[in-house]
C-alpha cells in the first residue's frame, strides 16, 4: 500500500490541463482563465463625481461664496463646453466633471437660491472626485488564479472584454458497479440496495469544474463491464465506483487491465478507502473507487476533485489543511492515516473540531451532516482535547 501523499501525487501526474477554447463572458463563470484578458479601455474614462452635488472650480472654492449655476451633468449627458470663471455645474454621481481641477461639493452642504448657490462657510478637503484610471488604465492584464466568480466577469466586462480564453473542462464518465444497485427512484428487491454513488460523484465533479457523464450501472460481470467501459469512450476520466477490491465479483481492475490499462497504483493505507487504483486506460484516466458511499466520498474529495481543477486549469489544485483546536480525546490510529468526519464548532483564535462517534464508512448521514474531515496520521497515539489538529473542508 502507497501513502495517500503518494497516491495524491501519482493521480495529478496523470493528468494536465485541457485544451484551450475560447467562450463568450456569460458563459465564463467557473472557467478558469488560459490567459490574460486586456482592458480595452480606461475606467473610469473621464474625472467622474463621487455623489450628486456641484461641481466648482479650485480658484472659486471660497468660504461663503455665491456663484450662478451654468448648467448641469448628468450621467451619460455632460456639461457641454467649459463653464465661465466663477460659476458652478450641477453634477450627478458616476457624471463627467466639465473640467480638471475642480471639486464637488455635496448638494446636502449647499445653499441653493433660485439659479445660484452658496458655498458653506467651511468647505471639506475632499474633493468627491474619482480620477480619470482610478480603477484600470487601458493595457491592463487580468487574469486571476482561482475559476472565474461573477465579481471577476463585473471587472472583465468593465473592461470591455467580450470573450475569455479558458481551459476546457475534462468530461468525467461515472460508472457506479455492482448487481445489487438500483438507480434512484426504482423499487429495490429485497437483496438489492439504491445506488447513491452515481449522483453523488457526478455532483462532485460537476462541483470542481467537470462536464459529466452517468453511464448505466455496470453489473458484476466481466460482459457488462465491457460494455459500460465502451459506453465512456471519449471521456478524459473514468471514475468507477466498487469492483476495485479483492472478492470473487470484484472485476474492474481486470477487465480494466484487460482493456489496456497501465495501472499506476492499486490500494492506499488510508480509511476510508483502502481499495483505490488509477492508471491510464487508452486516452482516458481511470479512478477506481471503493463502493462504499462514504470511501467513495472520501476518496473522490482527497484525489478526484484534485486531478479535475488541475485539468480545468487551476495552478494550486490541491486543498492545503487547516488547523483547528480538537474538542475530545480520541484514542490511537491504526496503520492507516484516517479522514474522520467531523463538524467545526466556533473558537478563538481557531475553531473547535469535533468528530462524530461513529465513523461507519457506510453512513452516508454522518458524512451530509459533517463539515470537515479531521485528519489522523497512521500509527498516531492518543490525543487529547486542546490539541491543535488538521482537517480538510469537504
Amino acid at each position: 500500500m502507497i501513502s495517500t501523499r503518494e497516491a495524491l501525487r501519482r493521480v495529478c501526474d496523470l493528468v494536465g490541463p485541457g485544451a484551450i477554447e475560447t467562450i463568450p463572458l456569460r458563459a465564463a463563470c467557473g472557467r478558469v482563465m488560459a490567459a490574460p484578458a486586456v482592458a480595452r479601455l480606461t475606467q473610469p474614462p473621464f474625472d467622474a463625481s463621487a455623489m450628486d452635488g456641484y461641481w466648482v472650480a479650485r480658484a472659486d472654492y471660497t468660504p461663503d461664496a455665491r456663484l450662478p449655476i451654468a448648467g448641469e451633468s448628468a450621467a451619460g449627458r455632460g456639461f457641454d463646453g467649459l463653464p465661465p470663471a466663477g460659476t458652478t455645474v450641477r453634477i450627478f454621481t458616476g457624471a463627467p466633471c466639465p473640467a480638471p481641477g475642480g471639486v464637488v461639493i455635496m448638494q446636502e452642504n449647499i445653499t441653493r437660491e433660485g439659479d445660484a448657490i452658496i458655498l458653506p462657510p467651511a468647505l471639506p478637503e475632499a474633493d468627491n472626485i474619482r480620477p480619470r484610471g482610478q480603477d484600470f488604465a487601458e493595457g491592463m492584464e487580468y487574469r486571476p488564479a482561482h475559476p472565474l466568480t461573477p465579481r471577476d466577469l463585473g471587472l472583465l466586462a468593465a473592461m470591455n472584454v467580450a470573450e475569455v480564453q479558458v481551459h476546457r473542462r475534462p468530461v468525467v464518465a461515472v460508472i457506479a458497479t455492482g448487481d445489487e444497485l438500483v438507480q434512484p427512484g426504482e423499487t429495490p428487491a429485497p437483496d438489492q440496495i439504491v445506488c447513491s454513488n452515481n449522483v453523488m460523484l457526478a455532483a462532485i465533479a460537476e462541483q470542481a469544474g467537470a462536464e459529466v457523464r452517468i453511464l448505466p450501472i455496470a453489473r458484476d460481470t466481466e460482459e457488462s463491464l465491457r460494455f459500460t467501459f465502451g459506453l465512456a469512450a471519449g471521456a478524459d476520466l473514468i471514475v468507477t465506483s466498487g469492483g476495485a477490491s479483492v472478492g470473487d465479483h470484484d472485476l474492474v481492475g481486470k477487465v480494466a487491465a484487460d482493456l489496456g490499462m497501465e495501472r499506476s497504483f492499486w490500494k492506499i493505507a488510508m480509511r476510508p478507502g483502502k481499495p483505490l487504483m488509477a492508471g491510464r486506460m487508452g486516452n482516458s484516466v481511470l479512478l477506481g473507487l471503493p463502493g462504499n458511499p462514504v470511501s467513495a466520498a472520501v476518496c473522490a474529495q482527497l484525489f478526484l476533485v484534485p486531478m479535475i481543477r488541475k485539468m480545468c486549469g487551476q495552478p494550486a489544485p490541491i486543498q492545503e489543511p487547516r488547523h483547528a483546536e480538537l474538542a475530545v480525546d480520541l484514542g490511537p490510529t491504526g496503520p492507516r492515516r484516517h479522514y474522520m468526519r467531523a463538524r467545526l464548532e466556533p473558537g478563538d483564535p481557531l475553531p473547535r473540531i469535533v468528530p462524530y462517534d461513529s465513523q461507519d464508512s457506510a453512513r452516508l448521514r454522518i458524512l451530509a451532516e459533517a463539515d470537515v474531515l479531521l485528519i489522523r496520521p497512521k500509527d498516531d497515539g492518543p490525543i487529547q482535547a486542546g490539541e491543535i489538529v488538521e482537517y480538510l473542508l469537504l
